[in-house]
């Protein structure tokens, strides 16, 4: 029965996050995700129920378009992949379902940030502004003791946080004129502290700059490989640590990771070189 429940709640998730993909294909693009039928965009086919069905349309068409037979993107079915994992974890947490709820709310927002910084290498205002409101009621609703506590030592501390967490970024974005960081990176840091607080906060941030310099190493290894063994030289796609990569796919996986498990660097609880090593 476990199983059972588990794989309900995965299918759910995957059914959320293919309504998800159509957010960040439509987001600000003048159409709403909740009017009209989904189409091809190569096509434009109006697209059957069949088709629609998450990760099985996907595998059954063989990552086509039954129409033009163009390429599917990745993204239908990695999006659907991970809201269905974001479900089957927030549940297993075995909170309030109302908690459960707005939980899978706030992640489901942050993951289509994710995927549209990762696509258009912006964050759009509407969408930060979003996680940051449901994070502020977030911190509002679960406050020990109550609305009247959130205002007293130390819980204020966490509506400190977000102002806190957002400076620093927001220096970095001033001061390199945008060439660092992106001031949608700050301003995803605003939720994050009024979301995870103020410790928790700084070790979701450390963490998306740990991720995202091994992934810039990773990176600049990957292609002086591939160019020691092309013949041909790489010049136009060429990568370095001055390309434009997308924070903040970077500081929302250390958002994933630290509520999940908890991990917090300046508690004293944890050694962050026994961590390393």
């Amino acid at each position: 029965m476990e199983f059972l429940s588990t794989l309900y709640i995965f299918i759910l998730g995957t059914i959320i996050g293919s309504f998800l993909n159509v957010v960040i294909y439509r987001y600000n693009s003048g159409t709403s995700p909740l009017k009209g039928r989904s189409q091809c965009f190569a096509c434009g086919k109006t697209l059957y129920w069949y088709e629609l069905i998450p990760l099985a349309s996907f595998i059954v068409q063989r990552a086509r378009c039954r129409g033009c037979s163009v390429r599917l993107s990745w993204q239908y079915p990695i999006v659907e992949v991970l809201s269905g994992l974001i479900f089957v974890a927030v549940f297993a947490l075995n909170k309030p379902l109302f908690e459960s709820i707005y939980l899978v709310i706030i992640f489901s927002t942050l993951l289509v940030i994710a995927v549209y910084d990762i696509r258009h290498q912006i964050i759009p205002d509407g969408l930060v502004a979003m996680f940051a409101i449901l994070s502020v009621f977030w911190f509002l609703w679960t406050v020990p003791g109550g609305l009247l506590h959130a205002f007293q030592f130390p819980y204020y501390f966490t509506l400190l946080a977000g102002p806190l967490l957002f400076l620093p970024l927001w220096a970095l974005w001033f001061f390199s004129r945008g060439r660092w960081m992106g001031l949608g990176d700050g301003k995803l840091a605003l939720g994050i502290g009024w979301f995870l607080g103020l410790s928790l906060g700084m070790s979701a941030i450390m963490f998306g700059f740990w991720i995202g310099a091994l992934f810039a190493v990773v990176m600049m290894v990957a292609q002086r490989i591939q160019q020691k063994f092309t013949t041909s030289k790489i010049t136009t796609t060429s990568w370095t640590f001055k390309s434009e990569i997308p924070f903040g796919p970077f500081l929302i996986l250390g958002v994933f990771i630290v509520y999940f498990t908890h991990i917090n660097f300046f508690d004293g609880s944890v050694n962050i070189i026994d961590l390393l090593l």
